[in-house]
Parts: C-alpha cells; structure tokens; sequence
C-alpha cells in the first residue's frame, strides 16, 4: 500500500503545493523516527538505572534527568502526528448535526485559528529558548533550553499540518483518505 503522502502529494494541484507536501511528509517521517529513538533511549536509560540502584547499588546521576528530557520530546514530537489524524479530545455534539459542508468550513476555519496560536506559540517558545540557553542542566554540560526546543519543534511542525488542513492540502481528520483515481488501460466497457 502506497503511504498517504504519496497520494496527497500527487494530487496537489500546484507545485509549490506538492513541495510543501513532500517536505511536511520528511518532516513527519523523521520526527517519527525520532520519537522512537527518543522513546528507546528513555526505555534503555531508565531500565540501566533500575539496575544500577537495584544490582549494584550505585545511581547514575543524569538518567533521571536524560530520561525526563527524552519523554518531553518524545510527547511534544508526537502531538503533530495526532494533529494530523484527529487524535485529540472534543466535543462534537452541535457541529455533527450541522450538513457536511458547514462541518467541512468549520473545521477549515479552526485549523486555520489553530494553525495562528501554534505561530504565537512558536514565537513564545523561541523567546523562552533564547532566555533559557544559558542555563545548564543540574547533571549535565547541556543548555536547560532543550526541553524548550521540544515546544518550539511542535509548534512549528503543528502549524505547518494544520496550515495544509486549513487551506485543504491534505485532508481534514474527519474526512477519509480517498484513494487515487484508477488509470484504464485501453479497451472499452
């Protein structure tokens, strides 16, 4: 099966369209893979740290820290992912008795007012990581703003699905993939 990008992006209807799709389905592909790296090394810390206190009865003095860290962006690199799709909490009672189009409009209205706070709090946490960049880690020679570039990260990636939802260039949660149209090959039916 041929993944969703593939298919959004040949049925953009501009170039600058499909190229704002391949680089939205890069971006989600490597943030993906970046999540289950961050996720195995806070599995992988947090088990060593078990066994360092349990077996030996020693600590390792950052992996509270570090596994702390990669949680935080392995949360914050995966709330674009369920952007995408709808995965979050919500109240739809009045709006699913409203026609499609109307439930259509809406949603295409409130990604694009989602899509300007997650710009406002882009720009917010780009002030927090230049205030923080100073600061080091209690543990570590690493600046305290990494927990805060995992904000800036989604916020930016979050803008950029719901950017595509609002202007229609990849679909609404609520409406389903369609599959691309089939090619007859010659013949007569």
């Amino acid at each position: 099966m041929t993944p969703a990008w593939h298919r959004l992006e040949a049925h953009a209807s501009s170039p600058v369209a499909r190229h704002y799709l391949h680089f939205l389905a890069l971006l989600d592909r490597t943030s993906y893979y970046a999540i289950l790296v961050s996720m195995a090394v806070m599995t992988v810390l947090v088990s060593l740290q078990v066994c360092a206190r349990y077996l030996f009865g020693t600590s390792i003095d950052s992996a509270d820290e570090l596994s702390r860290l990669f949680f935080v962006w392995a949360i914050f690199l995966a709330i674009p992912h369920g952007i995408k799709i709808g995965i979050h909490v919500g109240i739809d009672a009045l709006v699913s008795a409203l026609p499609s189009a109307i439930q259509q409009a809406l949603a295409r209205v409130m990604a694009l007012i989602c899509a300007v706070f997650m710009a406002a709090l882009f720009w917010i946490s780009l002030g927090a990581v230049a205030d923080k960049w100073q600061e080091l880690m209690p543990t570590l020679p690493v600046t305290a703003a990494v927990f805060y570039i995992a904000v800036l990260v989604c916020a930016g990636h979050s803008c950029l699905h719901l950017i595509a939802q609002a202007f229609h260039l990849e679909p609404l949660p609520s409406e389903p993939l369609s599959a691309p149209p089939s090619r007859q090959h010659g013949g007569s039916n």
